[in-house]
């Protein structure tokens, strides 16, 4: 079978099955109780439309309905049990980020690359809550404006790269957010030379962290790990000079480890 991307309006495309998919993706930490209205805002489809795959999601068991409001069920978790049943190296990976955060009192986390986003697949939280939001297992971010996501696209081939540029959107999230396609080319460019990227304070006024690419033993790319902190509480050269180092240390181990 050739292994092609399928498109909207592919013969073998299944419409309906992508709809649904995105109604359950349109609730996030944000937005964990809705409308019919606000789904299929968010959805960006009609509210007949976005009523049937709620009705149908509330009969399978994966919404549950609350007077006008719809919110997502526990069951919505076995969607991604599959993933990480299947990821034989998290359980190692999770150890080594417990061991980062008990001896620097730091978060640090695994993501992969999806799409324009990074998903956090491993975690391990600190009791200092960095974001307004709260990161977890399953959270995602946009992967210009942190540092694993421009680690993680340090690593595509320079056509990849490319596409990926041509559809970013580049906007700051800050005053320090680097504000246009070019900046952010260069700072992936420079990510890929020197193997670890840092982002400063420019997804979150007081983020600050530090990222490198993890690779197993045979040199399956696995994701990149990270240390976030708070830019009062640790400076620049803490960051690089002592956290950095602690966290390619762990890269290596983790390539060890699994091979």
């Amino acid at each position: 079978m050739e292994d092609k991307t399928l498109r909207p309006g592919d013969r073998d495309y299944v419409g309906a099955l992508a709809s649904g998919l995105t109604v359950l993706q349109s609730f996030n930490a944000e937005h964990q109780r809705m409308t019919l209205s606000e789904v299929a805002a968010r959805a960006d489809m009609d509210r007949a439309k976005a009523r049937r795959f709620l009705l149908t999601l509330h009969a399978l068991g994966y919404v549950r309905r609350n007077g006008r409001y719809f919110e997502l069920t526990p069951r919505v978790l076995q969607l991604g049990y599959a993933y990480q049943a299947s990821n034989r190296y998290r359980a190692v990976i999770q150890q080594y980020l417990e061991d980062i955060t008990a001896d620097l009192g730091e978060s640090s986390s695994l993501a992969v690359l999806d799409g324009q986003d990074v998903v956090y697949v491993v975690r391990s939280a600190a009791r200092h809550r960095l974001m307004a939001i709260s990161l977890s297992v399953g959270t995602r971010l946009p992967a210009a404006y942190t540092s694993m996501g421009r680690i993680l696209l340090a690593q595509l081939p320079d056509d990849e790269l490319e596409q990926f540029l041509s559809r970013v959107e580049v906007h700051r999230h800050t005053p320090s957010s680097v504000d246009s396609v070019a900046g952010l080319r260069k700072a992936i460019l420079q990510g890929r030379e020197q193997g670890y990227c840092i982002v400063d304070q420019e997804l979150d006024l007081g983020l600050r962290s530090a990222a490198v690419p993890v690779f197993a033993g045979d040199g399956e790319l696995l994701g990149a790990i990270n240390i976030s902190t708070n830019a009062a509480r640790v400076d620049m050269d803490t960051l690089t000079n002592s956290y950095l180092p602690r966290l390619q240390q762990v890269a290596e181990r983790i390539r060890e480890t699994t091979r």
